[in-house]
């Protein structure tokens, strides 16, 4: 009965398990996309460049207005005529109706109208790659969030192993407390060491679930609640130097953006250059003009009008002299456009020596790995031979304990090599803005 009992609740928890599957990074990476702040406020900014971009062919097309007016008056009259007779026309009426239809459609503006659209269609692919770029870095974000959270739980893992070496040394020196061969203070050394691993375990899950909120916050509170990531860090091991920097200058989502912020910057000088430039519009209007007027000033005053017709034509100014506004834009579009030029050189240089600074970090980190992976290895087994050792009283209470501190630091590094070496892998790409395709 209690093996069935044991079987059920093995099922039990093995189908718990699958239900609940850990969630893998680029899963996470893909929530974060869809819901990080910062990608959703930059995609606005996209929203606006196009809605400016896609509505740019209204520059070419005419200005078109209506204009109407409907004027009624109601006056007392009183006229004295030179024979002395008098007219009196109490409440006479008379009203105006004006409409006329107006049309202006520039023409030749020097070219401005052209280049204002190119500007906003290059506006709009700067901003475009300004939001890519800011969900580079964000999915960088995540995945050493991420990351960071798979690195506590692979210390957890380790603490709780010491946890079990530590029980063990208390069961061995209570034992040989019992028999005489061992002394007090190495079993409440050993209980001491103990609580110290099973309070470093309580902190290590605390701060596993803090850094598991903070990953939360940054996909936009998009994970459920108790979730669970995977335990291991895959790490590349064959990136190359010459591969990142091939071709970088094209790929590297923020040189790239501020080569088309160049771009504008470049259409500005134009549009300011255009300043110069004659004016040509054409003109048009349709009118149509009633009034009617009950009052009579003499036989000859009108009683109603009717007026409506068009005209059209051509008109032209020339910039003469404007307080020199001309050449202050230009001069200023210069200046804008140098500056795009040098945040372009200081980012190039920010980007190579970042390049640099983390291919660095990433080889000596992998190297450092692969010596870790050893001593582990090493550290174990070493811990393994002086637990049976001590067990059997060849083994001292301090070379045991030593030997397990030596685990201890062996984990640590071994741990602190993968992270770092995926955090080097992960700024790698970054720069590179191979992260995201």
């Amino acid at each position: 009965m209690k093996r069935s009992s044991l079987s059920l609740l093995l099922c039990v928890v093995v189908t718990s398990e699958a239900l609940a599957q850990p969630l893998s990074v680029e899963h996470v990476v893909l929530i974060g996309l869809q819901k990080n702040y910062d990608i959703r406020l930059a995609q606005n900014t996209v929203a606006l460049a196009i809605n400016d971009s896609r509505f740019s062919f209204g520059l070419f097309t005419p200005n078109l207005n209506a204009f109407g007016s409907y004027t009624r008056n109601v006056i007392d009259a009183r006229t004295q005529l030179f024979n002395d007779s008098i007219i009196n026309r109490p409440g006479a009426n008379f009203s105006n109706v004006n409409s006329s239809l107006q049309m202006a459609w520039t023409v030749f503006d020097g070219t401005r109208m052209f280049t204002t659209r190119k500007r906003l269609n290059e506006n709009e692919a700067f901003f475009a790659l300004s939001a890519k770029n800011q969900m580079v870095n964000s999915t960088a974000s995540i995945i050493n969030n991420y990351y960071g959270i798979v690195r506590q739980k692979q210390q957890l893992k380790a603490v709780q192993e010491q946890t079990s070496v530590s029980e063990e040394r208390v069961k061995l020196a209570e034992r040989k407390l019992q028999v005489g061969t061992g002394g007090k203070p190495e079993l409440l050394q050993a209980k001491v060491d103990l609580n110290a691993f099973r309070t470093a375990a309580i902190q290590q899950e605390t701060l596993i679930q803090q850094l598991k909120d903070q990953l939360n916050f940054l996909v936009g509170m998009g994970l459920p609640d108790g979730y669970d990531i995977s335990d291991t860090i895959p790490i590349h091991m064959g990136i190359t130097l010459a591969a990142i920097m091939e071709n970088v200058e094209n790929s590297n989502t923020s040189l790239v953006a501020i080569k088309k912020n160049i771009r504008v910057a470049e259409l500005m000088l134009r549009e300011s250059r255009t300043g110069r430039s004659p004016i040509v519009n054409l003109n048009a209007s349709l009118l149509l003009n009633r009034r009617e007027d009950e009052l009579q000033a003499n036989p000859f005053s009108t009683k109603s009008s009717r007026t409506q017709g068009y005209n059209y034509g051509l008109s032209m100014s020339i910039p003469i002299m404007n307080g020199m506004n001309v050449n202050r834009n230009i001069g200023a579009s210069k200046v804008n456009l140098e500056r795009q030029k040098l945040l372009y050189d200081a980012q190039l240089s920010v980007v190579l020596s970042s390049i640099r600074v983390a291919f660095t970090s990433y080889e000596n980190a992998i190297k450092v790995l692969q010596i870790e992976e050893q001593n582990i290895l090493l550290a174990r087994e070493n811990v393994i031979i002086m637990l049976e050792g001590f067990r059997r009283g060849i083994t001292t209470f301090i070379e045991l304990r030593t030997a397990q501190q030596s685990l201890a630091d062996a984990y640590n590094r071994l741990i602190a090599a993968r992270f770092n070496a995926k955090l080097s892998e992960t700024e790698l790409l970054r720069l590179q803005g191979s992260l995201i395709h």
